[in-house]
């Protein structure tokens, strides 16, 4: 046998990439960001917003972020579409703060009224989606839709938003519990806090 022979009847083998599940990181990034949101909407902080910029930048949209790309790894359709998606929602959030803390440009607030209105369309189908996966994520996402709409009535006609600030107090429950459930279940390898079966199996 020739080296060539060899070198022909070579196979390498590449071990494909383990990538752990990233969900904890995304809700616990929700369930902090839901929180401080929360927190203004239910006036038990100050009417001054600035300081809910690095809560909502680094915790609301980068650990959604990370999350949301290593799903894509992971071929997670619903997790990596999700967290990418709130993501750049909550980048939005804390640049509109921003702008409308720090500068002096004059502004129209009904913009980001009709952005919540997209990021609601795109929230009921995930919502919709959820039916197929847990309980858990479908109350967490039923939440979401509950604060959004009271936002976007907040900011389109002038309601009240602290119903929002309990929708958002609520999600942040939620996604705190559905991160220790998955983070306890798959270290016990067992079922430690029930997420709840799906309600929909097509």
């Amino acid at each position: 046998m020739t080296e060539k022979d060899i070198e022909r009847r070579t196979v390498i083998t590449k071990l494909p990439i383990q990538v752990t599940d990233p969900a904890p990181l995304g809700l616990i990034g929700l369930g902090v960001a839901a929180l401080v949101l929360a927190t203004a909407d239910l006036g038990v902080t100050s009417a001054a917003k600035s300081l809910l910029i690095p809560w909502v930048l680094f915790f609301g949209a980068t650990a959604q972020l990370i999350a949301g790309l290593m799903e894509f790894k992971r071929d997670n359709i619903f997790g990596c579409t999700v967290f990418t998606t709130y993501a750049m929602t909550m980048y939005a959030i804390a640049l509109t703060v921003a702008i409308t803390v720090f500068t002096e440009i004059t502004f129209d607030i009904t913009y980001y009224g009709y952005g919540l209105v997209a990021i609601l369309i795109f929230s009921i189908i995930a919502t919709v989606a959820s039916l197929m996966i847990n309980k858990t994520l479908l109350l967490i996402l039923l939440f979401v839709d509950g604060a959004v709409i009271v936002l976007i009535a907040h900011y389109l006609f002038g309601a009240d938003p602290l119903l929002a600030g309990i929708f958002l107090l609520l999600t942040s429950v939620g996604s705190f519990y559905a991160a220790a459930a998955i983070l306890l279940n798959t270290m016990a390898q067992k079922t430690v806090l029930s997420l709840g079966k799906p309600l929909w199996k097509p």
